[in-house]
């Protein structure tokens, strides 16, 4: 019998990444978003995945999606750290109450939840690289948020038994990240501005620094988490890159090398609410679910660059 599967944030970037690893795989896969920040061009190619269009605030759809599921992945969410601090309410409503809606979904349908969290709950540390053990210091209302979703996991496991595990996202990236988005991430901006001959942004002095996680680590950090063994429901593990953290002025340098351009970049203010550095011990995910990240930032930067190069029509480089 095939394994039926929820993805919300289906259109999203690891969302749809997460959809077509998982038809792939032979899931049975129904998706859930309210494309409020996709128009669904993510899953243009995966018509196997049954499209659901529902705020995540909507508990009975977010229960009638669920119905007949083994796992749901859980990754719709307001993101952005930036928005997060000009509209806080909204971000705790989507964030915590959609998550609410998730887990007790999961509750009836008898699923286990791979819910998404992020390296933002950690705030500004002094030891590095940070590790579950480490006491979070969310500097966003969007950190705070994500924060809270790791919590509701392990309470929901604690209370009704619902397997659950929680992922802290280091700054996923790869190929099919939107870089027209108002919360764009920084590598697909850098990468279509030096494709195209824009001047890069960089937030602040760009000597902030993170560790980057490829896509496809994401999505196989997610499948092992949805068949975890029981000693890791109701945990949280980091999923990172495992390198050397990587500053946004070495990261402009990389895809700029890719490309072959010489990058003239405007500095901007800082953004608040912004972490100074991220680097993420991934012990804990090894021990628990087997993760160990495969692709690192060199290669992860060269298919990602090949891929938006081929988006925008461009010859492969020499």
């Amino acid at each position: 019998m095939t394994d039926r599967v929820l993805v919300t944030g289906a259109a999203g970037f690891i969302g749809s990444h997460l959809c077509r690893r998982l038809v792939a795989d032979g899931a049975e896969v129904v998706g859930l978003d309210d494309l409020s920040e996709s128009t669904g061009e993510n899953l243009r190619d995966l018509p196997e995945v049954r499209l659901v269009q529902a705020d995540l605030r909507d508990q009975e759809a977010v229960a009638d999606a669920a119905r007949g599921c083994r796992a749901i992945f859980h990754q719709a969410a307001k993101r952005s750290v930036s928005r997060s601090m000009a509209e806080p309410e909204l971000t705790t409503d989507v964030n915590l109450r959609g998550t609410l809606n998730v887990l007790l979904a999961a509750r009836d349908a008898g699923a286990a939840v791979v819910a998404a969290s992020s390296s933002s709950v950690y705030g500004d540390q002094t030891q590095f690289p940070v590790h579950e053990g480490l006491t979070p210091l969310p500097r966003s209302p969007y950190a705070a948020s994500k924060l809270a979703v790791e919590v509701y996991c392990g309470a929901i496991y604690r209370s009704y038994g619902t397997p659950t595990v929680a992922l802290r996202y280091f700054n996923a990236y790869g190929p099919g990240q939107d870089p027209e988005s108002e919360y764009a991430a920084v590598v697909p901006r850098f990468s279509v501005a030096c494709l195209t001959g824009a001047r890069p942004q960089v937030h602040g002095d760009g000597e902030q620094s993170r560790d980057f996680t490829y896509i496809d680590d994401v999505v196989e950090a997610n499948l092992l988490a949805a068949r975890a063994p029981e000693r890791a429901w109701g945990k949280t593990c980091n999923v990172g890159g495992g390198g050397v953290p990587t500053s946004v002025n070495r990261l402009l340098e990389m895809i700029a090398d890719e490309v072959g351009v010489e990058p003239d970049p405007v500095h901007t203010e800082a953004r608040a609410g912004d972490i100074r550095r991220s680097m993420a011990d991934v012990s804990l995910a090894k021990e628990l679910l087997g993760f160990t990240p495969t692709v690192d930032i060199a290669e992860g930067i060269a298919r990602t660059v090949t891929w938006f190069r081929e988006q925008l029509g461009q010859p492969a480089s020499s």
